[in-house]
């Protein structure tokens, strides 16, 4: 448990590295485009004196790097990204809450489909290789995953919604609402495709090992093989690793399928404060979901090493 201990001491000391560096690429991306956020809220009034004023007083007058060391030092010293300029009577906190609970429900949902959709297309491919059922199953849900998400929602809107009128076109009105299948099939169908292949490609290599064979002998069905033999050694060590990057896909995909619904959450949200140039709340969002992804990462090696004590977590293997 040293090697392991070390390994998550050094990860936790990489992190506000990661994200100082992310922070600092972020803030200056965002204030290089035209504008800035005080013109952009006042939409069509027009007064440069109290322009300037609004701006003085948020320090957007002064150097993008003065800028930055004010920012990073309310964020280190108070842990305060600033206002949003578009909410300056509401902390962010009252800002994202609400939002971000919509999006992590949504995530949920679409998180857990796809594993449990994409775990047994994987299986039933392997067992299945060398016949046509192999290349159909797998190449079935591939064609899902060619399919953009900016062209899959409206699909499905045309088809549920417009034509069918099945389910409602947009909005969100619960856990457990219509309005939650559209965005989830959106979300779910990509992402099945790469568990199912990777499920495919684990399970293949296991079924050639010697103790699938000897199980094979001693009389036990197929059933059980594949179950309680193959896919226990093979698919939970294996399908750990890809839930940093089934996170990612989710997160990527939330922000084309929350705005394109009307969903109140935090992709649509973001979409929004970035044609606002809402620039602390971009920041604060962007840096959250550094974090997230960092830590999940984290803790998915070390569920890595509790599963296979045989993984030293960064550094080989001793025996």
């Amino acid at each position: 448990m040293d090697g392991l201990a070390g390994y998550v001491l050094r990860r936790l000391l990489f992190l506000p590295v990661t994200l100082l560096i992310v922070s600092f690429a972020t803030f200056y991306i965002t204030r290089w485009g035209p504008g800035d956020p005080i013109s952009v809220y006042s939409g069509q009034y027009r007064d440069s004196e109290a322009f300037a004023r609004v701006r003085e007083k948020y320090g957007l007058n002064d150097p993008y790097i003065q800028q930055y060391g004010v920012w990073l030092r309310d964020v280190v010293l108070h842990a305060d990204f600033g206002p949003s300029y578009r909410y300056r009577d509401r902390s962010m906190g009252e800002v994202l809450g609400p939002k971000i609970w919509v999006s992590v429900r949504l995530g949920l949902y679409a998180f857990i489909l796809t594993f449990l959709i994409g775990i047994p297309i994987g299986i039933f491919a392997a067992v299945k290789q060398g016949t046509w059922l192999d290349p159909f199953a797998i190449g079935s849900f591939l064609l899902f995953q060619s399919i953009p998400v900016l062209v899959m929602v409206p699909m499905l809107v045309l088809v549920f919604a417009a034509k069918l009128h099945w389910l409602p076109a947009g909005g969100f009105d619960g856990l457990f609402s219509k309005s939650m299948i559209i965005p989830t099939i959106a979300l779910t169908l990509p992402g099945i495709a790469g568990i199912a292949r990777l499920a495919r490609a684990t399970m293949i290599g296991t079924l050639g090992e010697d103790f699938v064979r000897t199980a094979r002998a001693k009389g036990l069905d197929e059933f059980t093989v594949v179950t309680q033999h193959v896919a226990r050694n093979s698919l939970v060590p294996v399908m750990t690793t890809v839930v940093g990057l089934s996170l990612v896909g989710l997160i990527e995909g939330a922000f084309f399928t929350e705005t394109l619904l009307g969903i109140p959450g935090i992709g649509r949200f973001v979409y929004e404060s970035v044609q606002t140039q809402d620039y602390n709340i971009i920041l604060m969002v962007v840096l959250m979901t550094t974090a997230a992804f960092v830590l999940a990462n984290l803790l998915v090696d070390i569920a890595l090493v509790i599963i296979d004590p045989r993984i030293r977590a960064g550094r080989p293997d001793s025996t």
